[in-house]
């Protein structure tokens, strides 16, 4: 039989070893910060008020793993991990919880979630983990709802509103798909989205202003689907697709200016050989990525 890893005691100690990076030398910066002679501004803040920093933060650590650079990655995490401290600190005084308690309930939630490292089930492949992960959602939800504190909406619930559109999106589709109200493949959702166009083109040639929106918004969920049943993730790929558009506009950019001219007297002919010039030197990068 696996022997199962015993996990350790949670607490926000840090690693604990002598001259070791300590979560406790950030608690007590913010604890300054916060403090009655400390930052004006940061003791002006709120939970609410750092919701758009969490936001950003976050998104700075995916860029930071898309740039594949170690130093910009290990800054971004250091940043988005100040706000978690932020944030505990804010709830500590008011005594609703503590960062010990955030670390504590962490620790305790994800030994839960893994009964095939710490108890006795047993998962040899990724997709099996993901099933006992799933039922152990589940039964911690109905527990929630059993004690007063479930979410009301039912199977649609618990996907948060400030998620951008694009991801809740997919989450939703998901969670939907899971109780069978889904296509049975995908040559059916790519039918729909033929569907979709046309709806969407018909309002166009109307110009409906509303039903443009409303068709767009259709269009733009069915083709989230197709992205589900595909196993691609809509808001990674529209993300580097947005990455990708910046670095061949960044070229296009350059060289008009080097041929000292900008981009509103260039004629589109010339931005459009550009354009193509700037996939060139795009796919040649990528070339010699892949031959190292």
């Amino acid at each position: 039989m696996k022997k199962k890893v015993k996990p350790e005691a949670g607490g926000a100690g840090g690693t604990g070893g002598v001259g070791k990076p300590d979560i406790e030398k950030l608690k007590r910066l913010m604890e300054r910060l916060r403090g009655p002679d400390g930052c004006p501004w940061d003791r002006a803040q709120s939970l609410g008020s750092l919701v758009p920093f969490i936001i950003e933060e976050a998104y700075e650590v995916v860029a930071a793993i898309d740039s594949g650079s170690p130093e910009s990655l290990r800054e971004e995490l250091g940043d988005l991990l100040f706000q978690i401290i932020f944030c505990s600190q804010i709830a500590a005084e008011s005594r609703q919880f503590s960062l010990a308690d955030v670390i504590d309930s962490s620790h305790e939630k994800m030994v839960r979630r893994h009964p095939h490292v710490f108890g006795d089930k047993a998962a040899s492949t990724p997709e099996e983990v993901l099933v006992h992960w799933a039922e152990i959602k589940k039964k911690e939800k109905e527990g929630a709802a059993g004690a007063g504190g479930g979410e009301e909406g039912g199977i649609l619930s618990g996907v948060p509103e400030v998620l951008p559109a694009l991801l809740r999106a997919h989450k939703i589709s998901e969670k939907a798909a899971k109780v069978g109200f889904d296509w049975k493949d995908v040559s059916g959702v790519l039918e729909k989205v033929g569907e979709e166009v046309a709806e969407f083109s018909r309002a166009v040639k109307k110009r409906d202003a509303a039903g443009m929106e409303e068709e767009l918004g259709d269009l733009l969920f069915t083709i989230v689907n197709v992205a589900r049943f595909l196993e691609v993730n809509p808001e990674d790929a529209l993300r580097k697709t947005i990455g990708k558009f910046i670095t061949r506009f960044h070229h296009v950019e350059k060289r008009v200016a080097e041929g000292g001219s900008t981009l509103s007297t260039t004629s589109i002919e010339e931005l459009e050989r550009l354009w193509e010039e700037a996939k060139k030197v795009e796919r040649k990068k990528s070339e010699q990525k892949r031959s190292i």
